[in-house]
């Protein structure tokens, strides 16, 4: 079978150690593979950044490169999402538990206890100075904190349709970046890739929403500028672990928590530090996957390279293809299994489906995952 030059990552396929840089595929393979080709089967980065875009929700946008206007315009789709929580004491309102903790209960003031009060609020210091009893009273907190932790490292920067994950991950925080403000909430997090984290202290109004924007698309540049360099898997690992641990560091209790990362080496240090994050926040674990990493390319022979060097991939025998996606099944459902563990709310989203609305069904299905 004639070969078919395509060039891609090649850790993504989990077949060998490869430089960092990352080239998306230009080579359409079907119909099943058709959103990123090119006029001539192949180019660089360059070539995609210049003349390719995607559309999202009605919106277009570089699929490849981050723009501050693409990240601002989202705040018209952020008028149909919302972080809105609604636990709320069903003795007080009536109305059903919702599995987001919501905003904090901060003390307001004390006064005499009267009928029908939960003898729980009673404020026994007072109590025992005055010799009558008083019920504390609390208010909810007019800001919660919403953080975002947002991977932009090297292997972020894939795709094979729809767009790039890193830019998937941006776009997410983003879209919740100008959610939360609508609603009056407090925007904070970490952007993070191996050389750098950026720490965004939770700050309100619109302004927060640009400052982030900002971080995003200057920590997107760095990596682009360092793409050649050798990749470390464990420098990677390591930056994604010191990052859990500062958000840990950060995130008050009662905050809401969104993860945006392809979450490939999650192992038991890291569910420690998201064990701990979920005992007192609410987190979402968003997880960005590409087609190429749940399924091979259909039977055939495919030319791949990273620049430097190449290899001939062989999808044709069947059983590989299978066992290749069962990898990928196994790492998502274990990944599903450590979110139902801790009361993660797991969202998984494709390079290719609709943020918006995977966001909305996530959201919304939180705690059945």
């Amino acid at each position: 079978m004639a070969s078919r030059r395509i060039v891609l990552l090649r850790r993504c396929l989990h077949v060998s150690q490869c430089p960092s840089w990352i080239i998306i595929v230009f080579k359409r393979l079907s119909q099943w593979w058709n959103h990123a080709a090119s006029q001539n089967g192949h180019a660089n980065d360059a070539d995609l950044s210049a003349s390719t875009s995607s559309v999202a929700d009605g919106v277009s946008f570089n699929p490849a490169r981050l723009d501050k206007q693409s990240l601002i315009a989202l705040h018209h789709q952020a008028a149909s999402l919302s972080l809105t929580a609604l636990k709320v004491r069903a003795a007080q309102s009536g109305q059903y538990l919702s599995s987001f903790r919501g905003r904090g209960m901060e003390f307001d003031e004390v006064r005499p206890y009267q009928a029908g009060d939960d003898v729980r609020t009673l404020d026994w210091r007072v109590m025992a100075r005055t010799g009558k009893p008083h019920t504390k009273l609390f208010r909810e907190e007019r800001e919660r904190s919403v953080l975002l932790w947002v991977d932009s490292r090297s292997a972020m920067f894939f795709a094979t349709r729809g767009a790039f994950k890193s830019v998937i991950a941006a776009r997410a925080a983003a879209l919740l970046a100008w959610a939360a403000v609508k609603q009056g909430d407090r925007i904070g997090g970490l952007v993070f890739s191996e050389q750098q984290h950026e720490e965004l202290r939770p700050q309100g109004g619109k302004h927060a929403v640009l400052r982030l924007i900002q971080c995003l698309v200057a920590q997107e540049q760095t990596v682009w500028s360092q793409l050649k360099a050798q990749h470390d898997a464990g420098v990677a690992s390591e930056a994604a672990l010191q990052s859990l641990l500062r958000l840990r560091r950060v995130a008050r209790p009662g905050s809401l928590v969104v993860l945006l990362s392809d979450f490939r080496d999650v192992d038991d240090r890291s569910e420690l530090h998201l064990a701990q994050l979920a005992r007192h926040n609410d987190v979402v674990m968003f997880f960005i996957y590409d087609e190429l990493e749940s399924h091979l390319p259909p039977s055939g022979l495919y030319r791949v390279g990273d620049g430097d060097q190449a290899m001939t991939l062989d999808t044709t025998a069947a059983a590989a293809r299978e066992s290749y996606h069962q990898r990928f099944i196994m790492r998502r459902d274990a990944l599903q299994t450590l979110c139902r563990r801790h009361g993660i709310c797991f969202i998984p989203c494709s390079t290719t489906q609709s943020l918006a609305q995977r966001l909305r069904d996530g959201l919304g299905l939180r705690g059945a995952a």
